[in-house]
């Protein structure tokens, strides 16, 4: 009896050890997802700023940033997205996962961790498939205040609104969660 007990102990640790194995890849592989997508925003948003000003750098960030997520998203076999919880583009609306995500993210942020290292991660289902998703909150700092802060120029304010008529990314302060980068890797 204790040999069998033995053995099933065994076999639990081995899954499990397993199991943790897996995540850790999965994770890695989805941080590096992550962090192609914020630098290739990163980039293009400095570079428009730096040469055109905030207004080309929002026209920008209208027409190309879903265009990053796409080609980063190929390049890295997953879904790659932002989201929040206050959306300028109704397109990348949090859906229920992601809006638990989140709140739980701001809940963690309200009991003082950090936001640059709040970040989640679960093997779920997802559109009919098992999948293995990851968030990665997104802090707000000063660069963001420009179109995101609780002072924006009337210009900026003008050309938001017409390119985002539903906009509700705005009102935010240096160090919140500005929202959080998502990825979806299909498992099966």
């Amino acid at each position: 009896m204790k040999k069998q007990i033995l053995l099933i102990v065994s076999a639990l640790l081995t899954s499990y050890t397993l199991y943790a194995n897996d995540n850790q890849q999965l994770t890695s592989e989805t941080r590096g997802a992550i962090k192609a997508l914020g630098a290739e925003l990163k980039a293009t948003l400095q570079s428009s700023m730096k040469s055109e000003g905030p207004i080309k750098a929002l026209s920008v960030c209208n027409t190309k940033a879903p265009l990053l997520a796409q080609k980063v998203s190929n390049e890295k076999g997953m879904e790659v997205s932002r989201t929040s919880l206050k959306t300028r583009n109704e397109l990348n609306a949090p859906d229920s996962w992601e809006l638990a995500v989140l709140e739980q993210f701001e809940h963690r942020k309200a009991e003082g961790e950090a936001v640059k290292t709040i970040e989640y991660s679960e093997i779920t289902q997802h559109n009919g498939n098992k999948v293995f998703r990851y968030m990665k909150a997104i802090p707000t700092d000063d660069v963001c205040l420009m179109c995101h802060g609780e002072k924006i120029s009337q210009e900026l304010s003008t050309e938001i609104n017409k390119l985002y008529p539903n906009d509700k990314a705005i009102g935010f302060k240096k160090g919140d969660i500005r929202g959080a980068f998502s990825a979806v890797k299909v498992l099966e």
